[in-house]
């Protein structure tokens, strides 16, 4: 399946008409085929704007909610963007677009290898993908630009907010994992930092550790 002209137009139109209206974002994910991460009996739902299965329990989230993290996310050209949840690699092939360099982290070892020959494939020669437990971020690349989790912890985890450079942005889910979440927008500032709620929003937990 490809990303016909039709197609393109009214997943476009359905992006816009959920508030994603950031021209920059709305160019990246015209670029990025979502069904190019998107495999066997769903791949015919690539285009639809809801979340799909990936393998290890975990889920492509929906295309309107990526555009509007990507969206608040702010994300400059000169950025060094931390992604915690690489899944399917469809959101940091995104960010990709947009940023300087982009670092994405996992826990399961099958899904991360599988996104980078995604990136492979595309192109993308600035993102670089790590297995590890992303509730730690990556200290040896830090402090970074922007920060986006794309699962949701009860609170923002303070080693993610140490990595995070003053003046930085990361837009996260926040709540507990069976309830309704919230996305948060966390500001850091000279004097600590500033938390703006978004809107509601479901992702699968920030479960600490490697998975198998």
């Amino acid at each position: 399946m490809t990303f016909s002209a039709e197609a393109k137009m009214q997943f476009l139109f359905a992006l816009r008409s959920r508030g994603v209206t950031d021209s920059r974002v709305l160019t990246a994910m015209e670029k990025i085929d979502r069904a190019q991460f998107v495999r066997g009996i769903f791949a015919d739902r690539a285009y639809e704007d809801m979340p799909l299965p990936i393998g290890a329990g975990q889920t492509i989230s929906q295309p309107s909610v990526v555009g509007l993290m990507t969206q608040a996310l702010q994300v400059s050209g000169r950025d060094k963007v931390l992604e915690v949840g690489t899944g399917s690699g469809y959101q940091a092939a995104i960010l990709s677009q947009l940023a300087r360099r982009v670092y994405t982290i996992d826990r399961y070892r099958k899904l991360v290898s599988d996104a980078k020959a995604i990136f492979d494939a595309l192109d993308l020669a600035n993102v670089i993908s790590f297995v590890g437990d992303g509730s730690f971020g990556v200290p040896e690349q830090a402090p970074f630009d922007r920060i986006l989790l794309t699962a949701a912890a009860e609170d923002p985890p303070p080693p993610l907010l140490a990595q995070l450079r003053v003046g930085g942005i990361m837009v996260l889910p926040v709540g507990q994992s069976d309830a309704v979440q919230s996305l948060i927008r966390v500001v850091r500032t000279e004097s600590g930092f500033e938390y703006e709620e978004l809107r509601k929003v479901r992702f699968v937990p920030l479960v600490e550790g490697l998975g198998d």
